[in-house]
């Protein structure tokens, strides 16, 4: 069972706490986690206590990174598939293209984990990168594929292919470059 906000009676306490300064937000506890990766994994009953959570989200460094495995607090609501969790953090400034220790980033989560509504919420981000590589060299689209995640493999691959954000530069999968013209006949 995961961790539940209910803020109802503590709402005031919670909003004045934020805001009087009175807590910092970016601290890390002993297994190098703040308040906001920790609020990252709740699960949110009420759009009273997403309020809360948003405003703890707002007041804080929300592209921390965990002092263990270098997970942001985006990296662990994809993770756990807390999609109110990664709306509300991409809303307070959350980079999609950071990574972790491992060359892991927001995006490569969710394609192994299966997530397809948030692999399509980060990769509506301006800037969303399918591009990148962790340190063993795989991609978004290539973990995706060996977790057996085909409809996310799809769509990675068409975001890729097709996407109009998608640098000119950027080699298309798929296309073949040729050092020079060719002669392509009628039915090509």
């Amino acid at each position: 069972m995961g961790i539940k906000i209910r803020t109802e009676p503590k709402r005031i306490f919670s909003s004045l706490v934020l805001t009087a300064d009175v807590c910092n937000v970016d601290h890390q506890n002993k297994a190098g986690y703040t308040p906001i990766m920790l609020a990252a994994l709740a699960a949110v009953e009420a759009e009273k206590d997403m309020q809360v959570v948003e405003e703890l989200f707002s007041c804080g460094d929300v592209n921390a990174k965990a002092s263990q495995a270098g997970q942001t607090a985006l990296m662990l609501a994809v993770s756990h598939g807390r999609i109110d969790m990664v709306k509300g953090l991409l809303a307070c400034g959350a980079d999609v293209n950071i990574q972790d220790d491992e060359g892991s980033t927001a995006l490569m989560c969710a394609s192994e984990h299966g997530h397809v509504e948030i692999v399509k919420l980060l990769l509506a981000q301006p800037g969303c990168s399918g591009h990148l590589e962790d340190n063993d060299g795989s991609t978004a689209l290539s973990i995706a594929l060996e977790a057996g995640h085909k409809d996310i493999a799809v769509l990675l691959y068409a975001h890729l292919n097709f996407s109009k954000a998608q640098s000119p530069s950027t080699p298309r999968l798929g296309r073949k470059t040729s050092p020079g013209p060719t002669h392509r006949g009628s039915f090509d």
